[in-house]
């Protein structure tokens, strides 16, 4: 195989090689959308014990517009675990009311459930809720 052959063959190759790495809309790699960032960064914040921050950012990922319905329960569900865990008893209900508004069959997981700060208030949310 000639000299001009093999480069013209690498050259294919690595323009090739070089468009898988790009993304967007026609396939690539997935980028989360800055609101998708900022929930992720808020749940950061909460397991790291940072509640400021956190209600912070979940505040601002829900501003942002997070697509799925999904990613703005969880953003709710946060807000209300930082707020029963600061004392504000208002604000943690007023979460879970807004997480139920989107997803009615939202549930808390077992072991979220039966925490002792937000599990009765959740619980006395989803009640009132199903009326």
């Amino acid at each position: 195989m000639s000299n001009s052959r093999m480069m013209l063959i690498a050259v294919l190759s690595m323009l090739l090689l070089s468009a898988c790495g790009t993304t967007g809309k026609g396939g690539g790699f997935f980028q989360p959308s800055l609101a998708e960032q900022k929930l992720s960064s808020g749940i950061k914040n909460y397991e790291d014990g940072d509640y400021n921050n956190a209600l912070d950012a979940l505040h601002s990922a829900l501003e942002m517009g997070l697509s799925k319905k999904s990613d703005q329960v969880l953003a709710y569900k946060y807000s209300a675990f930082v707020h029963c865990i600061s004392g504000r008893d208002r604000q943690c209900r007023d979460a879970f009311r807004k997480a139920l508004e989107i997803e009615p069959a939202f549930e808390l997981q077992p072991a979220e459930a039966g925490h002792p700060m937000w599990g009765p208030v959740f619980r006395s949310v989803k009640g009132k809720f199903a009326k």
